[in-house]
């Protein structure tokens, strides 16, 4: 079962023709890097999974699942979501990058010091990485744009990152109806 020293990697998706293939989604960097890792866990208990054959199709890898020879087998892994140990993955090279997971949860706050709220995802609707953040007060979540001129600083041990408020953007304002 997965748990906090678990990173996601992947979801398996629908299967794929009748030999038993599935779709998955990877949330690697390179979608074929998803098939390097050995064993997978997942978030059903007791099921690990290894890939043993991938190819890239667009935005999705269709893989062999060892052990699943047929579309019924393969069905019923839809969903599942597959994880490594955080250790196994290599550190970030870049001083700007980072896992995603070590994102979530850090505070996010301005420049002088008010605090918005926490990180709770980093989504990507094609027009680059964006940086979502909920109001623990209200519940509303807000998008910004993850690039270094709205989150100038990331400080993962103090659990913090910054955030410049894009000009366009007002904080708290209700929509006009």
């Amino acid at each position: 079962m997965a748990n906090e020293n678990h990173i996601l990697i992947g979801k398996i998706g629908a299967a794929h023709g009748v030999k038993g293939e599935v779709r998955i989604t990877p949330y690697t960097q390179f979608a074929e890097d998803i098939a390097a890792y050995g064993p997978l866990i997942t978030d059903r208990p007791g099921l690990t999974v290894t890939i043993t054959d991938l190819r890239v199709q667009k935005t999705v890898a269709v893989a062999r699942i060892e052990g699943v020879t047929d579309r019924n087998a393969a069905e019923t892994l839809n969903g599942v979501s597959l994880y490594v140990e955080r250790e196994v993955l290599p550190e970030p090279e870049e001083e700007d990058e980072f896992y995603h997971a070590d994102l979530i949860g850090l505070e996010a706050r301005l420049e002088d010091g008010t605090v918005l709220g926490k990180v709770s995802a980093l989504p990507n609707f094609g027009a680059g990485d964006l940086i979502e953040v909920r109001d623990p007060r209200s519940g509303d979540t807000y998008l910004y744009p993850f690039t270094r001129a709205v989150v100038p600083e990331v400080n993962l041990a103090d659990g913090y990152v910054i955030i410049v408020v894009p000009l366009d953007a007002e904080i708290g304002e209700e929509e006009p109806d």
